[in-house]
């Protein structure tokens, strides 16, 4: 099938972003190429020349399922005698099998193949769900090259390493590939790698320019070659060392290069990649685990059950076998006849002989262990398996937890842990597609010294409720506001005094036009004209991004094109009253970065001025306002604090005029460290765009809505109600995850929080100065001290009713999980009525899980939605999967599956409830 023939789109983004698209260079790692640990080699298009067979590299073929053909039998064989009872009746089985045996074979050994054959078939059922899945996925369909030019629809499991592939937009990448080219001219295409580290952001991928140049549409691969040299398959997501030779030259390759599978493309039409890891080799699956095998609780304690059963009959056994043994000793022949003529005594070669009578009570006690082995019910496990199997059934068919909106009910993949469900002491959730909907609504902002917007949060509809009010007025501007389903997607903004053009005529009209143009300007969205309705749609790299771009254009200020140069919006003319084009002649755009925690562009206007745009966290804007910027400081202060008790995300914004000639020494410096390959690279830039963003004049922020699940703040009230500890990890920043948890109810006003983090001066100071091993240490002996300080507070506390909330950062949990420190942290953690982790990585996410659940000997439940969790899921006693949009890997490696959070209440406190109780009393 042949590529589409018009232009790519001219758009350069790889001068805008300048932080993410730096060229690799031949340093480090890739002097090994060649040597251990970097030997792959990949012939790009030529999957079947005997250079590439002999290599013999794995398939695409995945697998997440227990068992496979051969390894059923043996692997489930095993399981099933895990149980005591099981190996006790194998054991009195193989007895029967000898004349020691008091009755015949047939009735010991068949109970028990029926025993294990049911549980067999079960098990056999339950893994056959997951390799349902498994050929979903391995039979998606993709692009692939067939060497003529043509690309042809094939099955993901049959690709090869060295194929080339066309992947489409908002598809799923099939494997681990080298990006050759994209839609955009540059080879520029955008990430969503939510299913690997649950970040929503998305990243910036950039090719190589010599493959860019060559590669522009289908046809032109049909004479393709190049062989790759790179890094072994290994763990590691954000690391990638290789080479690419190509027409006798060789470019280093690097990690922005390559695209992971189950990473999605979004905001690029198109990319075509070269197969370069494939099944078990991708990175994503390397960083998986085996499924694991989990028992219940109850099952656990049956074995001990069994352990006291199985005593029992061998001090009876053994007692009854001296006896036989003194008895047969002194048993007397009279007349040719034994007293115990009945026991007939000259049949038996050794059973009754008195001549004998140790080894015969030997025989005795293993005859006696059988006899009396119907003490213990081998029918009780059957019972049990039946039972829990029906219970699977009514989870299953339950219709209160059917999603009707993606057609997803509840799913039990596996029986064993039913009755763990009413057990649940610790959830650890996930945040961002588990609790939230990952979807920002433009909802207030302060312009000016000014709130605007009459919306009402969650979290103030939460605190109305609590304190008896009416959760839909707001008092302050004395109106009843519509909650009711936004009308555009990303703005559930109402306010008449600055809608519908409106604000021309408030008093600071002028701020607020150099407010909506900043929306409308500074961000690296992309806009869509639909062609036939006209209508403009935005592809942005985070919804916050998108809901700014929404946000200007419903105050009147429409984004509608971008070029490489420009960026065109449409804006009511002040004097006129009537719609401008305006054309911004776009220069540099300094990226949004977790350090930075602010992104700023530099544009000159159509009068021909050059301004700064910037918006940012209000702890980094506000010390870099400028003397006579601070007019509305103290008002959009207030503001901030308000909106951050409300549960919303908050930004400032703040603009400058640039002197030109301190731009030309900027832009000289700015260009030059981009192009710089030395270590430290990013120091440089960030030294560069900090001079610039200074002496700043604020004029007001924004206030966002990550909206949450339905329901989700009233499961997690029952939930605590019922006694169930709740913590929460989350990738997401701190401030982030604050919002939330107060928009969830996890967090209330009246908590008090501990707050664990490495931000101290002191520190930082260090990471400037100061050598790897200085800042450990200093690092280590900080966390250590708010450890002891949090713990103190509670201590103090006593037997007051105060709840503590524990917000500890990723940095700080490295140390914090440290054999040496993790029982306080625990101690201080179990000590609190909610925990968040925010910046967790998906190891930490399961290392906390493990602490937990061995800590403190109790059930602990883990949900969540991405790759990133699955971890997580694996180590916790129940795994349950939010069956979302984006991917599977939580829901093929979860024990349960449902579609929403809200659901996990009917779960816990009805489902598990009832077969907790119900297997319980069964066993009694």
């Amino acid at each position: 099938m042949a590529g589409p023939s018009r232009r790519r789109r001219r758009l350069h983004l790889s001068k805008i972003y300048s932080y993410t698209c730096g060229k690799s260079s031949f340093q480090e790692d890739h002097s090994n190429i060649g040597g251990p640990g970097f030997s792959r080699v990949v012939y790009c298009n030529e999957p079947g020349s005997p250079a590439a067979e002999r290599r013999n590299y794995a398939g695409n073929y995945v697998r997440s399922t227990k068992y496979t053909l051969a390894s059923f039998f043996p692997k489930s064989l095993f399981e099933q005698f895990r149980r005591v009872a099981n190996f006790y009746f194998l054991v009195t089985g193989i007895l029967s099998l000898t004349d020691l045996s008091p009755y015949g074979a047939v009735s010991a050994l068949l109970p028990l193949a029926l025993v294990i054959s049911a549980t067999m078939v079960k098990e056999g059922i339950e893994d056959w769900r997951r390799k349902q899945q498994d050929i979903e996925v391995n039979n998606r369909k993709v692009k692939v090259h067939d060497g003529n030019g043509i690309f042809r629809q094939e099955e993901w499991r049959n690709l090869r390493v060295g194929d080339i592939v066309r992947v489409e937009k908002d598809e799923f990448f099939p494997a681990d590939l080298l990006l050759l080219s994209s839609s955009y001219e540059d080879s520029i295409c955008y990430v969503e790698t939510m299913n690997l580290d649950g970040e929503t952001n998305l990243k910036v991928k950039q090719g190589l320019e010599a493959t860019s140049l060559l590669l522009n549409q289908d046809s032109d691969f049909k004479d393709f070659s190049a062989v790759v040299r790179c890094e072994d398959p290994n763990v590691n997501l954000y690391v990638f060392v290789g080479t690419l030779a190509l027409e006798e030259e060789r470019f280093p390759l690097s990690i922005q290069q390559i695209l992971l599978r189950d990473s999605k493309l979004r905001n690029t039409e198109y990319v075509y990649g070269a197969v370069v890891f494939t099944g078990h080799d991708t990175k994503v699956i390397q960083n998986s685990t085996d499924p694991p095998s989990k028992r219940s609780r109850i099952e656990r304690k049956m074995d001990k059950i069994i352990y006291l059963m199985f005593g029992l009959v061998f001090l009876m056994s053994f007692v009854g076998s001296i006896i036989f043994g003194v008895e047969t000793r002194d048993d007397k022949l009279k007349n040719g006849r034994t007293e115990r003529w009945y026991l007939k005594p000259d049949e038996a070669d050794i059973f009754f002989d008195p001549e004998r009578a140790p080894v015969a009570a030997i025989f005795h006690f293993f005859t006696a262990t059988m006899l009396y082995s119907y003490f213990i019910p081998i029918s009780l496990y059957v019972s049990i398996e039946i039972v829990k199997v029906l219970q699977s059934i009514f989870i299953n068919r339950d219709i209160h937890m059917y999603y009707e909106e993606t057609d997803k009910p509840a799913q039990a993949r596996t029986s064993n842990l039913n009755e763990e469900l009413g057990m649940v002491d610790t959830i650890l959730s996930d945040k961002t597609g588990t609790l939230t909907c990952n979807s920002m609504e433009f909802i207030k902002c302060s312009i000016a010294g000014t709130a605007y917007g009459r919306g009402i949060t969650e979290v103030e509809r939460a605190m109305a409720v609590r304190s008896g009010g009416s959760p839909l007025v707001n008092e302050d501007l004395d109106v009843v506001v519509d909650r009711s389903a936004p009308k555009v997607k990303g703005f559930n903004f109402e306010d008449e005094r600055i809608m519908n053009g409106n604000w021309v005529r408030q008093p600071e009209a002028a701020v607020l036009q150099k407010f909506f143009r900043l929306l409308a300007v500074c961000h690296t969205a992309i806009p869509e004209t639909d062609e036939e309705s006209g209508n403009v749609s935005y592809e942005a790299e985070s919804p916050d991004e998108a809901a700014f771009v929404i946000a200007a254009r419903e105050f009147g200020f429409e984004f509608f094109n971008r070029t490489q140069n420009g960026i065109s919006f449409r804006e009511m003319d002040l004097v006129s009253g009537e719609k401008v084009e305006r054309v911004y002649k776009l220069l540099n755009i300094l990226e949004f970065n977790s350090t930075r925690k602010r992104m700023s562009v530099i544009v000159r206007d159509d009068d021909g001025k050059l301004l700064l745009l910037s918006k940012g966290a209000d702890n980094v804007m506000f010390e870099r306002l400028a003397k006579n910027g601070r007019q509305f400081e103290a008002k959009t202060q207030e503001h901030v604090n308000q909106y951050a008790d409300a549960g919303l995300r908050t930004l400032i914004l703040a603009y400058r005029e640039v002197d030109e000639n301190e731009y030309i020494e900027f832009n000289k410096n700015f260009n030059e460290a981009k192009a710089s390959v030395s270590e430290d690279r990013e120091a440089l830039i960030d030294e560069i765009t900090d001079r610039m963003e200074r002496d700043l004049i604020l004029l007001g922020a924004t206030a966002v809505e990550d909206k949450l699940q339905n329901g989700v703040p009233e499961c997690i009230d029952k939930l605590a109600q019922a006694g169930i500890k709740i913590w929460v990890l989350t990738g997401d920043k701190m401030e982030t995850a604050i919002n939330i948890g107060f928009a969830s109810s996890l967090l209330r006003q009246e908590m008090k929080q501990i707050i664990i983090n490495l931000e101290t001066p002191h520190i930082k100071s260090l990471e400037k100065s100061g050598g790897k091993d200085e800042i450990e240490l200093a690092s280590r002996e900080s966390v250590v001290m708010q450890l002891q300080e949090g713990k103190a507070l509670l201590a103090a506390s006593g037997a007051s009713s105060e709840a503590f909330a524990l917000i500890i950062d990723g940095k700080s949990l490295t140390y914090a999980l440290e054999d040496e420190i993790k029982k306080t942290f625990l101690d201080l953690a179990t000590g609190c009525a909610s925990v968040i982790c925010c910046r967790s990585s998906p190891k930490q996410k399961a290392l906390v899980t493990r602490l937990v659940k061995s800590g403190t000997g109790k059930t602990t439940l883990a949900i969540g939605d991405g790759a990133n969790d699955v971890g997580m899921l694996q180590e916790a006693d129940i795994g349950v999967g939010i069956s979302g949009v984006e991917g599977m890997q939580a829901v093929m490696s979860s024990d349960i599956a449902i579609a929403q959070f809200r659901y996990l209440e009917r779960l816990l406190l009805v489902h598990g409830h009832w077969c907790y109780s119900r297997i319980a009393s069964m066993v009694k």
